[in-house]
């Protein structure tokens, strides 16, 4: 703690929030035996995979708890660079291109299938790997082992070595940039295949460029709070930085051998065992006792079960599958999200599950008139609604034609995770202003006179910096572009609605992205941008999801872009080009994005407006797209306005504004019992985390985020630094890869799929055995 206390870019708040620390009183805590920071500008370190180091060592002489947003960055993090080291190599190029256009090309693939599968970025960080050691192996260099040439400028630029570290960071940061679909593409799919309005390939474009650079602008103007402190942690980059460093550090050494070999281990073996709850032995993906015991009750279905889509809430059902347990590529893991997150989101969880019961078994809103958990609107009857119904033939709400159809009903369980999610909002406010409001106040106010003093961002003033002004010149641009290309797609969304979709963004990408750095958890606040479009522009879907695209996505963007920012600070790439690979990857994603999804438009129209879709393609996505267009922006002001139904949604928000007071006074009051590790918009937001989908990882997740973040890493601390963030990456890895695998070998991906066999663990009905509710 006194380490960090030196540090004139911390406030008190946030540094005793920062201990990521299972138990609550100091009395825990083990001073360091030397001071962390002086040891790092130092140079005198050693690396991760060491045995005995003297950082790690407390004055108790055993080896401390990472416990400190100083002990992620100096203690888990290698703070080794060489400066000479080629990025912009012909290999890097090749390979950041080649895979930036497979990651866009699959990625928009993926899109229109009946999976949803993403393109992973630590899928494509391993297969980087992999294919830059083949061309360091068979390119022509001058210390090639195969071919030998000359030394010189062409030559070292075709191959000068080893595959290095950097030159497979600027391949991955590329290739994740171009291979997500942008949400752009789902405007245009839905006004094309909805609204017969087709933009031309110059407007579609240009809209996927601007609104896909708009939150790197203002990103960019942001990273001196979200990015240079060291408060910054980002824990879900770890695993990631861990294996860089695995697979490119030490390499000679006898000890990081072994992490590599581990690594490699790990990644076979999982990937090999994920055949059998993915394909082979389902009910491995939910085992519980209480429906093997019961198969024919709707309540232990409903409490119990989970293993399959919206049937359960999964409560003690245990699950083998990593592709629900693991992070999936996301930023909640169990295995690196700090203790005290994943203790705040499991405790919403288990109010979720109260919450969920109590209101189904008490016919809450006639919730028992609907189905469990479900994300569709429905006439009070149970059936579903007609929301086509209700429209002009230009999509704009007919307010005489609602009157006829009556407004729609919602699941109980949808409208908390909505209610929650609105709370959400009030309670990152507020948790911002009172935890980290002065912290980046002086942040931004020291940034002319002070440098943040942060080994990592000392190691970085090596490299130019990106200037402001080249965020600010992109932020204008893009505007301009936004506004011309808003009109020229007939989007309905007038120049003002942009300027507050994007004000609107401007004041949460502080918010979510301080929540996102500290304790690695961002939910989406696309829900309430929704809800505000329909209030300012009723009646209008395809203005709502223009409306959503600049408010929502520019928010996601910068938070892509912030993390790697952060990465390039942790593996040491240069500023300007991290700026330059993303550019250019979300360049090419855009170009790509848009051809891919024209000509699959084209090729399965009839298919793709199918409500079921065929085993090969699928508009499912968009559909959905659609639909909560309508929700929002047709019937969102009819919905929530005071005095309906659900009128009292909105007001949420302001609920959620005096939640995270409590425990801050408390903390204030008894700063000695853990009041500062209860995050008040992680347990707010998650009391409708259960809402949708297959459920039976919630009780495995916890107990795994028990054994790693409060065993592993307070009682075998040196394990735990050399190897739980590697097992984390090792087991999404070669998830990962299986699953792309699986999707085009037996599930439907290259055409036609190969069903198992029915037997004991793949049951025709529910995986888990539990009685089946939508039938």
């Amino acid at each position: 703690m006194a380490d960090e206390k030196k540090d004139p870019s911390f406030s008190d708040s946030v540094v005793d929030e920062k201990v990521i620390e299972p138990t609550v009183g100091h009395h825990d805590h083990v001073a360091p035996l030397v001071d962390l920071k002086t040891a790092a500008l130092n140079d005198d370190v050693g690396d991760v995979y060491d045995d005995v180091r003297a950082i790690d060592m407390g004055t108790d002489g055993k080896e401390r708890p990472i416990e400190t947003d100083m002990d992620y960055a100096i203690r888990l993090i290698s703070l080794e660079d060489d400066t000479n080291l080629p990025i912009f190599t012909f290999r890097m190029l090749f390979l950041a291109l080649g895979l930036s256009c497979f990651g866009a090309v699959l990625g928009q693939i993926f899109y229109f299938r009946p999976q949803t599968i993403y393109v992973s970025g630590l899928f494509l960080q391993i297969f980087a790997f992999i294919l830059g050691k083949v061309l360091e192996d068979i390119i022509p260099g001058p210390f090639s082992g195969r071919l030998r040439t000359p030394d010189n400028r062409f030559w070292r630029f075709l191959n000068p070595g080893p595959f290095n570290i950097k030159e497979h960071v600027s391949i991955t940061i590329m290739a994740s940039t171009a291979s997500s679909s942008a949400l752009a593409i789902s405007i245009f799919a839905a006004q094309d295949l909805y609204y017969n309005i087709r933009p031309n390939p110059a407007v579609g474009i240009f809209t996927l460029i601007s609104s896909q650079l708009l939150g790197y602008g203002m990103a960019g103007i942001m990273r001196v709070f979200l990015v240079y402190p060291t408060f910054a942690v980002y824990p879900q980059l770890v695993p990631t930085v861990q294996l860089f460093d695995t697979l490119h550090r030490g390499k000679t050494a006898f000890l990081q051998k072994k992490r590599m070999r581990f690594f490699w281990i790990v990644l076979i073996t999982v990937f090999v065992w994920e055949w059998f709850p993915e394909y082979i032995a389902p009910t491995l993906t939910g085992v519980s006792i209480f429906c093997l015991a019961d198969r024919k009750s709707p309540w232990v279905t409903r409490i119990f079960g989970g293993a399959a889509g919206n049937e359960g809430l999964g409560m003690f059902s245990l699950c083998f599958d990593w592709a629900y347990v693991g992070s999936g590529g996301g930023s909640i893991g169990s295995l690196f999200t700090p203790l005290a997150t994943q203790l705040s989101l499991y405790t919403g969880c288990l109010v979720c599950m109260i919450a969920f019961c109590a209101c189904y078994a008490n016919n809450v809103w006639h919730t028992q008139n609907f189905p469990f958990l479900t994300q569709l609107l429905y006439y009070q009857n149970g059936t579903e609604y007609d929301q086509l119904a209700i429209l002009n033939d230009d999509f704009t709400l007919n307010y005489d034609k609602l009157a006829q159809q009556g407004l729609p009903y919602y699941a109980a369980s949808q409208l908390l995770f909505k209610i929650s999610r609105t709370m959400y909002i009030g309670a990152a406010v507020t948790h911002f202003l009172l935890w980290h409001g002065k912290t980046v106040f002086n942040l931004i106010k020291e940034s002319r006179t002070q440098e943040p003093d942060d080994p990592h961002y000392h190691k970085m003033k090596a490299y130019k910096e990106v200037p402001v002004w080249w965020y600010l010149l992109v932020l204008l641009g893009t505007f301009a572009l936004a506004v011309g290309m808003a009109y020229a797609a007939d989007s309905g969304l007038p120049w003002w609605g942009i300027i507050v979709a994007l004000i609107f963004a401007a004041i949460f990408i502080p918010v979510v992205g301080t929540l996102n750095c500290t304790v690695g958890y961002a939910p989406s606040i696309e829900n309430l941008v929704q809800m505000v479009g329909g209030a300012i522009l009723p009646g209008r879907p395809v203005a709502n999801m223009y409306f959503t695209l600049y408010g929502w996505n520019t928010v996601s963007q910068s938070l892509a872009l912030l993390s790697d920012l952060k990465l390039g600070q942790y593996t040491k790439i240069p500023p300007r080009v991290t700026f330059t690979i993303q550019s250019i990857g979300t360049v090419i994603g855009a170009l790509l994005n848009f051809v891919i999804m024209r000509t699959v438009i084209d090729s399965h129209r009839e298919i793709l407006l199918d409500v079921q879709g065929s085993n090969i393609w699928s508009g499912q996505q968009v559909q959905s797209f659609n639909s909560d267009a309508i929700a929002w922006g047709a019937l969102g002001k009819p919905l929530y306005a005071t005095g309906t139904r659900y009128g009292f949604v909105p007001y949420m928000l302001l609920a959620g504004l005096g939640f995270p007071i409590i425990p801050w006074l408390l903390h204030k009051r008894y700063p000695n019992y853990g009041f500062n590790h209860i995050f008040t918009p992680i347990v707010v937001a998650e009391l409708g985390y259960l809402s949708v989908g297959i459920n039976s990882s919630v009780f495995t997740s916890f107990v795994l985020a028990l054994v790693s973040q409060y065993y592993l890493r307070k009682y075998r601390a040196t394990w735990f630094r050399k190897y739980n963030f590697l097992l984390s990456a090792a087991l999404d890895g070669g998830t990962q890869i299986m699953i792309f695998v699986f999707t085009f070998a037996v599930a439907g991906g290259s055409g036609t799929s190969h069903p198992f066999p029915e037997w004991a663990l793949n049951p025709s009905g529910n995986p888990d055995y539990c009685m089946r509710l939508s039938d």
